[in-house]
């Protein structure tokens, strides 16, 4: 019986200091990086879901931007962050493809990370310039047809939404245009308002507004569905390229050995941010939909999205760096 009640006791002590950590968690402020520049869609939906964090968990948290190289610099620095639960990051679709094109990174998802929540799902949009003489999807096609290798558009890194969606629409248009890679979104939104390059198709949060400012001309969006948040804006689908569909999505990442215990807590409230009326309506309004759930479920997803990722890439011949 001695031995049984010391086999319990050594069993159940752990178990309730590791409960009382999660509940005492957090105790000092937190550190969220952003593998983006500011004023993109990671960065507006990492602040706004750092604002709802602070309320409810009672602590500040400093969003830290770090762009570049398609998210990797930002990436590196989550996946070498002390495991302490202190230091989680907004990840994007550059997770799953990266992999795909570049030959050598310096982290592994599943190596480095421990997924916390897939949070997001968004549409990007089609603009050009307002000076621009294209006022159709239609038009911008047979332009580009006829003047093959003329156009421009711009992206926030090889690899973004951005990209991709410019990339699928090249393929299934059969038209040559060049990619301009910028560090940022709002490098490229600058220079397609000015007119130096001629397409941007990024997402709703970051263009819409401009759009609605006269600012930027839109023509269409890259969802299945036309977007609640601009009802009157056709889909690519419907302006002539049957089948068209690609969307971003965000996620939450955390380093590998965070305690399992911090990677539940912080799944909880993230999901508890995701239900409030800021956080909702935010994302409404940018054409977004929350998404939650478990770790788990984002590392399905993240599997599913690097096979589905790596298989485009493939088919549009874009190669490894």
């Amino acid at each position: 019986m001695k031995g049984i009640t010391l086999l319990l006791a050594t069993t159940v002590v752990p178990l309730v200091w590791q409960n009382a950590w999660a509940q005492a968690y957090p105790s000092r402020p937190l550190r969220l990086i952003v593998a983006s520049a500011p004023g993109g869609s990671p960065d507006i939906n990492s602040r706004e879901m750092a604002q709802e964090l602070i309320k409810q968990m009672g602590q500040q948290i400093v969003v830290e931007n770090r762009p570049g190289a398609s998210g990797i610099l930002g990436l590196e620095a989550l996946a070498r962050a002390t495991p302490d639960g202190y230091t989680f990051g907004m990840t994007s679709n550059f997770v799953s493809t990266n992999p795909s094109l570049y030959a050598k990174l310096p982290y592994d998802f599943f190596r480095d990370f421990a997924p916390v929540i897939f949070y997001f799902r968004g549409v990007n949009v089609l603009t050009v310039s307002p000076s621009s003489p294209f006022r159709s999807v239609k038009e911008l096609i047979e332009h580009a047809r006829a003047h093959p290798g003329k156009l421009t558009f711009g992206s926030s890194g090889i690899g973004a939404t951005p990209h991709l969606t410019m990339e699928l629409f090249r393929s299934m248009t059969g038209t040559s245009m060049v990619h301009v890679p910028y560090k940022g979104t709002q490098q490229a939104v600058t220079d397609v308002i000015a007119g130096q390059i001629d397409i941007l198709c990024d997402n709703l949060a970051s263009l819409v507004p401009l759009v609605k400012a006269g600012r930027l001309r839109a023509l269409a969006v890259t969802s299945a569905k036309r977007s609640a948040a601009v009802p009157d804006l056709p889909t690519l689908d419907e302006s002539g390229l049957p089948g068209y569909e690609l969307t971003g999505w965000l996620g939450v990442a955390m380093p590998k050995a965070v305690p399992r215990e911090i990677v539940v807590r912080l799944n909880a409230e993230i999901n508890k941010a995701l239900k409030s009326p800021q956080v909702t309506k935010g994302m409404s309004a940018r054409g977004g939909t929350p998404v939650g759930g478990t770790p788990e479920e984002f590392a399905d997803h993240v599997r599913r999205e690097t096979d589905k990722m790596g298989k485009l890439l493939k088919n549009l011949e874009v190669k490894p760096q």
